[in-house]
């Protein structure tokens, strides 16, 4: 009776497991699609925490009008490469503004997300190349959105979304039935990680 059982528990995790397989490729594509952005506050005082807003609302103003016509991903990451001093400069205005004098760091970076639901779509865990932008001592919780396609504050462009995704990995980030899916692999990813 005992084999019967671990067979059948053995045959429902291949189940799992392979049934995965196809969706976890649509999650990859998502994230070789995708360029997110990362801001970490000083700390997680109030002050800081709201201090990190402020920051990121100069931030998308700023790459809003910077990634407006931007294609694709790559074009995307390119223009923030070459106003990464800018993008660094308009943190720092914002923050000095504010009457704080924390260094910043702004850098292009490739880093694991975790599964994340938005208002309206859910990006899957994966690793992501980022805009990531470091306040003071970059100690406090962070904050993190889409940049391109731009689904970060306020309404998303879902045409430019669908076109960046494709009709696929649209699907998968609005569909709210898929969530259970984004968690088994997450689980498989940190479960890959530690072998």
């Amino acid at each position: 009776m005992r084999l019967f059982i671990k067979a059948l528990c053995a045959g429902f995790i291949l189940t799992v497991v392979y049934s995965m397989v196809p969706f976890q490729a649509e999650c990859a594509d998502i994230s070789d699609n995708v360029f997110r952005l990362h801001i970490l506050a000083n700390s997680d005082s109030g002050e800081d925490q709201a201090l990190k807003l402020r920051v990121r609302d100069r931030i998308l103003e700023l790459t809003s009008n910077l990634f407006e016509n931007a294609e694709d991903k790559e074009t995307a990451e390119r223009l923030a490469a070459a106003h990464l001093q800018e993008l660094a400069d308009a943190a720092s205005e914002e923050i000095a503004e504010s009457g704080y004098a924390y260094p910043v760091r702004a850098e292009l970076t490739r880093m694991p997300f975790d599964t994340r639901r938005y208002d309206d779509y859910t990006l899957p865990s994966g690793t992501y190349d980022a805009l990531r932008i470091t306040i003071g001592e970059g100690n406090g919780h962070n904050w993190w959105c889409v940049m391109f396609p731009s689904l970060c504050v306020g309404s998303p462009d879902d045409g430019k979304a669908k076109e960046a995704l494709g009709e696929n990995g649209y699907e998968v980030v609005r569909n709210e039935k898929r969530e259970y899916k984004f968690f088994i692999i997450e689980l498989f990813e940190n479960i890959s990680q530690i072998f």
